[in-house]
Formats: structure tokens, C-alpha cells, sequence
């Protein structure tokens, strides 16, 4: 099958080429194409002989969202409905790759595809947005929320406290929980999508759960080291873009990633190969 993958700079686009290798993939980076621009995309489509989308293009900037609201719709919102018209009209599959931001993160257990959404940010409001727009746009999709990506190149918060470590002592928030995922899990969990007319919203993030400290102190202790980490609290850090507290993903469709800890196991092992 041929398959665009758009936003293909980012973890999960460079993760996606190995996790399809019977396919063929023409991937695409913001610089080659702009999923803003509807003429764009429907010269993209038609260009790569696509007989499917994966959208993994997003605005990431979740503070910079919070005035800059204008951008992340676009990018977040519009671009996804530009993609859902294209392939729509196209009668070709769409998958759509969201956020567990799309939640206001109240609860104490973790959110299943039947969760009601309540976004508490411009970030999160904006990748609602373009949920509902590939759900009303094309009727051929699937939705898959995922959480806290991660991979060993990029930014991305296991990097960013790596490169802290050298520091000095650390704190790290305590009171935000969620599911890890590792970006070649994900990929692995979306090509079991791309065969499959079970249409509609599933949550793939990685198995299980735990806080920003948490996933700290298990990083180190899987690397070997021996900076020291205190537990602190959310409001120690304001931030523009208010989080989510508890935004822990799980599935009542089968389809599931493997267990956090082992996508942080992949991780360290191929930053252990690189360094």
C-alpha cells in the first residue's frame, strides 16, 4: 500500500517508516508540506498516490498555544480537516494522531475511549477540534490519542532531564499523572490501523501509569544516574498552559501498547548505543 505520512520530522514521523516496512511510504516533513494549505494537500495526496493518510503533524508548543490560538487551530484543527476533505473526497483512510489534553485531567483513573473530552487549554481545545473535524469530514478514520511521547532523538522530556542531570539536584513535578509512550510503540500500534475498517477513536498510549517524577527516577535508575530528585508540586512551575493532572490513557477497543517501563527499557538501551 502507499501511505503519506505527514509531519514526518517529528518522533513519531521518523518512528513510522520501520514500524510499515511492507509499504510504501512517501513521508513528508512541514517543509515539504504545509497541511494548512488545502491545495497543498490535495496536490500531496494525489502526488504520492496515497491509497492512505497518517497525520502525524501537530503545533506542540502547548504554552506558546495559549496566545499564539490563532496558529495552533490552524495547524491543530484546520490542517487535520483539510487532510479529512482530501481523502474523503478520495474515498481513502484517514488516521488522525491526538492528545490525552483533549481531557481536563479531574479524575483518578485513567480515561477510556468513552471519557467525556473537556480541554483545559488552547492546546488541548485545538487537537478537540480537529478530532471533530476528521470525524465529520471523512467517515473512513481512526482517531488514536496518545501521551507523553518520547524518543531518543528530539525534544522531548526524557532528553530534556538527561541533559539537566549534569546540573545538578533536580525537581520534578509530582502531581501530573500519565501514560509514557514510547514513539516506535505507537508506530507499531498504528500499522495494525492501517489494515483495519474498525473505524472510529481508539487510546494508544503506553500500558499503565505514573508521574513526571516517577518516570524521572526510573530513567535514572535505567541509566545509571545518580543525580538527585525531589518530588515537587505543579504550582512550583506556572506555566502559561494549565495541565492536565491525571491524564492516564487506557483502551476498551484491544488494541494495546506495551507497558510504559518497557518502551523507557527501549529507550535507554538505544541511548546507551548512541552515546
Amino acid at each position: 500500500m502507499k501511505i503519506l505520512v505527514t509531519g514526518a520530522a517529528g518522533q513519531l514521523g521518523r518512528s513510522l517508516p520501520a514500524a510499515l516496512p511492507q509499504h510504501e511510504i512517501d513521508a513528508r516533513g512541514r517543509a515539504d508540506l504545509d497541511i494548512r494549505d488545502r491545495a497543498a494537500v490535495d496536490k500531496a495526496v494525489d502526488e504520492s498516490g496515497a491509497e492512505l493518510v497518517i497525520n502525524a503533524a501537530a503545533w506542540n508548543r502547548v504554552d506558546d498555544a495559549e496566545t499564539l490560538v490563532r496558529d495552533a487551530f490552524r495547524s491543530n484543527a484546520v490542517g487535520p480537516r483539510n487532510l479529512a476533505l482530501a481523502t474523503a473526497a478520495r474515498e481513502l483512510p484517514l488516521i488522525h494522531v491526538s492528545t490525552d489534553y483533549v481531557f481536563d485531567g479531574n479524575g483518578d483513573r485513567p480515561l477510556s475511549e468513552e471519557a467525556r473530552p473537556g480541554p483545559r487549554s488552547v492546546y488541548g481545545a485545538s487537537k478537540l477540534a480537529g478530532e471533530e473535524a476528521v470525524r465529520a469530514a471523512n467517515p473512513r478514520h481512526h482517531i488514536a490519542r496518545t501521551a507523553w511521547v518520547f524518543h531518543e532523538e528530539g525534544g522531548n522530556f526524557l532528553n530534556t532531564m538527561l541533559r539537566l542531570a549534569r546540573q545538578g539536584p533536580l525537581r520534578v513535578v509530582d502531581d501530573q499523572v500519565g501514560s509514557p509512550t514510547y514513539a516506535p510503540h505507537l508506530a507499531a500500534a498504528l500499522a495494525e490501523l492501517v489494515d483495519s475498517s474498525d473505524w472510529g477513536l481508539w487510546h494508544l498510549a503506553g500500558k499503565g501509569s505514573t508521574s513526571w517524577y516517577g518516570l524521572t527516577c526510573s530513567l535514572f535508575e535505567a541509566m545509571g544516574i545518580e543525580t538527585e530528585v525531589s518530588a515537587t508540586v505543579t504550582s512550583e512551575f506556572p506555566r502559561p498552559a494549565p495541565r492536565p493532572a491525571f491524564s492516564a490513557l487506557c483502551s476498551e477497543r484491544g488494541l494495546e501498547l506495551p507497558p510504559w517501563e518497557e518502551g523507557l527499557r527501549d529507550f535507554c538501551a538505544r541511548r546507551g548505543e548512541a552515546d
